[in-house]
């Protein structure tokens, strides 16, 4: 928890005179995100409302806008927890890009398509390969879909797939081999890229629905084998 509580103190600043329980929700978020705070980790008001120099009440709101989004909860009498998903959250989730992310690419419109957001993301994945950085392949692979999520131009879509893409690490952070469950999906991103770039998006939007069945297929074998492990 201290080096937790360094990083979160390293964010103070981006605080500034502006200090909300939005931002300090945004800065949670990210850090739940990023691995910062696993799933199951109690968070301490005392501690995190220190490290960011909030009061208790600006962390307490704070909190409910991150449990409002599935990403904290609640124990009467224990605290608040980074939450940890079941099954059936994973599957919500993967219920959600589908219908998000594959109606963004049917309604793309006529190319040719703002791709620079996309393709920096399929960059960012070779670099981490190159790099070995696993975690951070998968932190690229999230990065292209909200890039292609991005293309519909909608600020309400943007904020809704936010959180969900915020949940879907959630998921990720139980997985023992990073690299076997983000190293495929990279060359799947890259076809979707290329078809894209060649305007056709009804063979992205196929690579597409794809993707998300076989991701979720192995998101789903990997909790269960997990569950069973923990039984």
């Amino acid at each position: 928890m201290a080096e937790q509580l360094s990083g979160l103190a390293d964010d103070r600043a981006l605080l500034g005179r502006t200090s909300t329980a939005e931002r300090v929700s945004d800065i949670l978020r990210s850090r739940i995100a990023e691995g910062y705070f696993p799933p199951g980790t109690r968070l301490s008001e005392d501690s995190i409302g220190g490290a960011l120099g909030v009061s208790r009440n600006t962390l307490r709101e704070s909190f409910r806008l991150l449990t409002h989004e599935r990403l904290l909860v609640h124990e009467l009498n224990r605290g608040v927890f980074v939450r940890v998903l079941t099954v059936e959250d994973v599957e919500d989730i993967y219920r959600t890009r589908r219908l998000v992310e594959c109606a963004v690419v049917r309604g793309l419109g006529e190319p040719p398509y703002a791709l620079d957001g996309p393709a920096e993301a399929v960059e960012g994945g070779l670099r981490a390969v190159r790099e070995g950085d696993w975690k951070g392949l998968g932190t690229a692979n999230i990065h292209f879909h909200r890039e292609l999520v991005a293309l519909a131009a909608s600020e309400r879509t943007d904020e809704l797939m936010r959180s969900v893409f915020a949940e879907l690490r959630l998921a990720f952070h139980v997985v023992d081999d990073p690299r076997r469950l983000h190293e495929p999906y990279l060359a799947r991103n890259q076809q979707i890229l290329r078809a894209l770039e060649a305007g056709d998006r009804a063979e992205a939007e196929k690579l597409l629905a794809v993707y998300l069945d076989d991701s979720l297929e192995r998101v789903v074998e990997v909790y269960r084998r997990r569950v069973g492990e923990d039984d």
